[in-house]
């Protein structure tokens, strides 16, 4: 049977392109689940968490991560939280210390969020809330002090306010685990771990500061006479000693007499003079008479 080319070409027109074979639905179907995949999952790092909330309740487990999550796009809402730890510095406080000293206080505060759950639900932003609380914490520790103890615990002049130098130290120590305990007890709620604080500086009056300073070296002048007196009191004592022992030896008096020859002849003079000894002096002195 001969086909002619009037039908050829019908039949041509007939016949579905590539194209037009593939099913609408299943043509926009799959671009769209792609899509969705990319919107539906997200992927959380090692060092961060996420809150998933849906229909407003937090998800049963708390906190997610790390790994690759999948949530509802209408349903679910996510927060991620850092828990890598944070530092900031505290801006400096004027404070007035207990007796009523000016000064200006600077410090730096780590922490880290310990519970992502608690950093999300329980306040609008832990990281504004434990920078402002940090600077009016350091006021208020600081402002129960005297000026004597807020210098040491910058360690400044602390010869001068205190005896020892680990003394100062001491009341460092003990001001700043005051001070983040405290700190670390009021930010418990909000899931806020405070690890380390520190004192950067602190400022005083620059009358105040020449008059410490006019202190601390009229201090170190008594001092030095009290260290001198000392050595001149176990001196004397020990002479006082030592005569004791030479008057009741003659024999240790001669041994004397050749430690000092031995000393002058170390000197490397060229003329030597060499004392009589005392026995023979008093044989002179017994001619005479």
């Amino acid at each position: 049977m001969v086909r002619s080319d009037s039908d050829s070409s019908n039949m041509s027109e007939k016949r579905p392109s590539d194209h037009q074979r593939i099913p609408e639905s299943f043509r926009d179907r799959v671009p769209k689940q792609i899509v969705s995949l990319d919107v539906f999952s997200m992927i959380v790092k090692e060092y961060e968490r996420v809150i998933i909330f849906r229909l407003g309740r937090i998800l049963q487990g708390g906190a997610k991560g790390p790994g690759l999550f999948f949530i509802l796009p209408c349903t679910d809402t996510m927060i991620k939280v850092d828990m890598r730890t944070i530092s900031f510095d505290i801006p400096p406080q004027e404070v007035l210390t207990k007796d009523s000293v000016t000064i200006s206080v600077d410090g730096v505060v780590y922490y880290r969020v310990q519970n992502a759950t608690l950093a999300v639900a329980n306040i609008t932003n832990a990281d504004s809330a434990t920078r402002l609380l940090a600077q009016t914490t350091l006021r208020n520790a600081l402002g129960t002090k005297n000026l004597t103890m807020a210098s040491a615990v910058h360690c400044m002049l602390p010869i001068l306010l205190l005896t020892y130098v680990s003394e100062a130290g001491y009341w460092k120590r003990r001001f700043l685990l005051s001070f983040q305990s405290t700190l670390d007890d009021a930010t418990d709620d909000w899931g806020i771990k405070v690890e380390r604080v520190e004192i950067k500086d602190v400022k005083l009056p620059v009358q105040l500061q020449r008059a410490m300073a006019a202190e601390a070296e009229a201090a170190r002048e008594a001092r030095a006479k009290v260290i001198a007196a000392e050595g001149e009191m176990n001196a004397s004592r020990a002479l006082k000693e030592a005569s004791m022992v030479i008057t009741e030896s003659p024999a240790a008096l001669q041994l004397r007499y050749l430690q000092t020859l031995t000393t002058i002849a170390a000197e490397k003079n060229s003329t030597i003079v060499f004392p009589l000894p005392i026995d023979m002096l008093q044989g002179l002195m017994g001619s005479k008479h």
